[in-house]
């Protein structure tokens, strides 16, 4: 039985073309900077983001990581959201490693942040509070896109105040794809970017840090604090490269599966699903509470995977056909209607 992994984006396998890569990559100690496929990695991301230079780092968590801790110091505070990844889900990073204070605040339902609200979390020059250094926003959020005036806003915002803005842009390329933007016109707004090679644009591990020579210069550092140096890593940049030059503009592909499954699943009564929020490759699904995991355990046994925390998520990906997708809309509308 063929298995359909609906979990997360990150579950998918390298194709043979990009295995051909990693095994033919040119390679050489990147603790020295002497990779060239990872140097050529960096390069890439750098210009793809609309930032002057960018690091090669294992993980997103690691990149989002290095960020707090180059753009804050001691004693500093970054406002977030609260269901942020970076805040929520990264086992506290920022403030175990670097004693940087995270303030957060619940998202608008099109997963931004209010800025009038953000104004007011912004602490005095007073030694009684921590000092307020930066602003952290995700694009995607659960999915959601930003658009493109509110992230001017946000740059705007940040630039008159001191700020700096910081996009955990883990499906970055997902929120351009949806916007229709290249990714740039996101990333050149902010002071650093993070963005993840290893959910829908389908490398094996890996994420991209972005930024200023000086920043990234100061996060090399830290990426090497943090137990980040690899040596011949450009067995791993080269997957990188392929994802970013095979596996962008087919993030179409996965947002149109999306849809026609929240289309589907929003057909069967027991089940609901608020089309607005399936913009890009995620569909949340509210299930009757005594269902849900009798519905998990009835998709498993037909080979279907799905997740979630309170809600069902459904995440397309390059591994999701679209028969597939017909697949899992039938298994779900079986279980209810047995």
């Amino acid at each position: 039985m063929r298995i359909i992994d609906l979990r997360s984006d990150t579950v998918t396998r390298p194709s043979e073309a990009m295995r051909r890569v990693m095994a033919e990559a040119e390679v050489g100690d990147d603790v020295y900077g002497e990779d060239p496929t990872v140097n050529r990695l960096q390069e890439v991301g750098a210009e793809m983001t609309g930032q002057q230079a960018a690091l090669f780092v294992p993980s997103g968590t690691q990149s989002n990581l290095l960020a707090l801790l180059s753009h804050c110091r001691r004693g500093d505070e970054y406002i977030v959201g609260q269901q942020a990844h970076c805040y929520r889900y990264e086992g506290g990073g920022g403030a175990v490693f670097g004693s940087i204070q995270p303030q957060p605040i619940d998202h608008c339902a099109d997963g931004s942040l209010d800025l009038e609200q953000v104004e007011r979390m912004i602490k005095p020059d007073d030694h009684h509070f921590a000092r307020t250094r930066l602003l952290c926003l995700e694009n995607t959020h659960h999915g959601k896109v930003l658009s493109l005036d509110y992230q001017r806003q946000a740059a705007d915002f940040c630039r008159d105040r001191g700020l700096k803005l910081h996009l955990d842009g883990a499906r970055l390329a997902n929120a351009a794809v949806a916007g229709g933007h290249v990714p740039a016109a996101i990333g050149q707004l902010y002071d650093s970017v993070s963005l993840c090679l290893s959910k829908g644009l389908g490398a094996p591990v890996g994420s991209l840090l972005c930024g200023s020579r000086d920043f990234i210069a100061e996060a090399h550092r830290w990426r090497k604090v943090c137990g980040g140096g690899m040596r011949q890593a450009g067995i791993l940049a080269a997957a990188g490269l392929f994802a970013l030059e095979h596996h962008v503009e087919r993030l179409a592909e996965d947002h149109a599966n999306a849809r026609r499954l929240a289309d589907g699943l929003g057909e069967i009564g027991a089940l609901r699903v608020d089309p607005a929020t399936v913009q890009s490759n995620m569909v949340f699904v509210d299930c009757p509470a005594e269902r849900q995991q009798p519905l998990i355990e009835h998709l498993r046994e037909q080979g279907i995977l799905v997740g979630g925390y309170g809600q069902l998520r459904f995440v397309t990906h390059l591994d999701v056909l679209p028969a597939d997708i017909e697949r899992v809309i039938t298994a779900c509308r079986r279980f209810f209607n047995s």
